[in-house]
């Protein structure tokens, strides 16, 4: 087994999303959303996130419709406490929502998308999820 290389620590994760829809974007995921912004430059947004970021750029192809996964094949995938107090407080917000509660064994989603298709999920998972910390 080789030895782990302890020079290279990676700092945060950050994604990369490429829209069409650029000002209406920047709108939802920072009025709708209400993410902060860490930095914002001529043709993309910084969105903080706890050890992440998400950079919202221009240069992507919207749908009218929800992406396939041919034409998208990440979903940005938000966790909470409580879903459904999130999707309360988003509705207020004016976010529509595809399914307000979809539910697995491993916990349970609500899914809306943004003005690009893009899906986005809210999750209240539980220990049987693969992303359970």
């Amino acid at each position: 087994m080789a030895e782990r290389n302890e020079i290279m620590r990676f700092k945060e994760f950050g994604m990369i999303l490429f829209v069409e829809n650029y000002k209406k974007c920047i709108d939802f995921y920072s009025n709708r959303l209400q993410l902060p912004i860490r930095n914002e430059k001529e043709t993309l947004v910084c969105f903080d996130l706890p050890h992440r970021y998400l950079m919202v750029e221009q240069g992507g192809v919207c749908s009218a419709h929800e992406k396939t996964r041919k034409q998208n094949p990440t979903v940005i995938r938000l966790d909470v406490d409580d879903l459904e107090a999130a999707v309360n407080e988003l509705e207020l917000r004016g976010v529509t929502f595809v399914e307000k509660s979809l539910e697995f064994q491993w916990g349970t989603i609500a899914v809306l998308l943004d003005p690009d298709g893009n899906r986005i999920e809210i999750g209240e998972i539980n220990p049987s999820s693969g992303s359970f910390k």
